[in-house]
């Protein structure tokens, strides 16, 4: 089998490919189970009893996300943009989906060269980035993608934003609140804190201010945290209603008529406009 094939085969199947079809559904429920046994290997009572299963799975599961490693970097010059033997290897090999496929069996061999290393335990948990291997094949994962990096600009302004308001209100609620409880708010970076899960609205209760200056301060600060979470929302939300209309075009078909309802209205011969919906 020729190098393109193979990559037509590792890459999202096209209408009509049986093979890569299948390839793409079983890697697909390899990655979501990898990431279940990850995820199950956390818990004491099962990475004791099923200690062995649970490493004979992961085994299996390296080799195989190995073979498709090597395989990938192999067939990737099939591509006109990896066309460069050395350095479109290296150029596929440092892409954002090359990494996460790297890293979708490094850490299991970090784990088994360093056992007892503090960065060997961690990496353990860094198997749980299979799951990033779904946007090769997930189309709303790569418009979610694609929205971020589009709208990143709209999204920056308002992290900035929200970051100068948290420093600012949170400064001032510092100044506000440090006489009456002084181990609460015993410096901005502690009224940090408090101005995230107030601004968040996820509001914990553990830090509150109890002047009558704060809790006004508070309350306003609740409000605008509202207004301010609710911008990305509306941000990436406009950004997803644009990816829509270039996949499926500008014109909106009308489901009862089959009509083009973006197209202005006709006129009869007596000029009174024809209402067709």
């Amino acid at each position: 089998m020729d190098q393109r094939r193979v990559y037509e085969i590792l890459e999202p199947a096209r209408p009509g490919d049986v093979e890569s079809k299948f390839f793409d559904v079983a890697l697909i429920a390899l990655i979501v189970f990898g990431s279940a046994v990850a995820v199950l290997a956390t818990v004491e009572e099962i990475a004791v009893r099923y200690e062995h299963l649970l490493w004979a799975l992961e085994a299996l599961l390296v080799v195989v996300f190995t073979q498709e490693y090597v395989l990938r970097l192999w067939s990737c010059t099939a591509d006109e943009r990896y066309k460069r033997p050395f350095w479109g290897r290296i150029k596929w090999a440092t892409s954002p989906l090359g990494v996460v496929d790297l890293a979708a069996f490094l850490p299991w061999y970090v784990f088994l060269f360093f056992p007892g290393s503090g960065v060997a335990q961690l990496a353990l948990l860094f198997r749980l980035l299979r799951l990033f291997k779904l946007f090769r094949y997930s189309e709303a994962l790569q418009t979610l993608a694609m929205v971020v990096r589009r709208k990143r600009e709209e999204l920056a302004v308002v992290l900035a934003a929200v970051l100068v308001l948290l420093v600012i209100v949170s400064s001032v609620m510092y100044l506000v609140e440090r006489d009456a409880q002084p181990d609460v708010f015993s410096s901005v970076p502690a009224a940090l804190w408090w101005g995230v899960v107030t601004l968040t609205t996820v509001g914990y209760g553990d830090i509150y201010p109890v002047t009558v200056a704060g809790r006004v301060l508070a309350g306003a600060m609740a409000v605008l945290g509202i207004g301010f979470i609710a911008l990305p929302a509306g941000i990436l939300a406009s950004g997803f209603a644009e990816e829509v209309r270039k996949k499926h075009g500008d014109n909106q078909i009308c489901p009862h008529c089959g009509k083009d309802v973006t197209r202005p209205a006709e006129e009869d011969p007596a000029g009174r406009t024809q209402n067709t919906h």
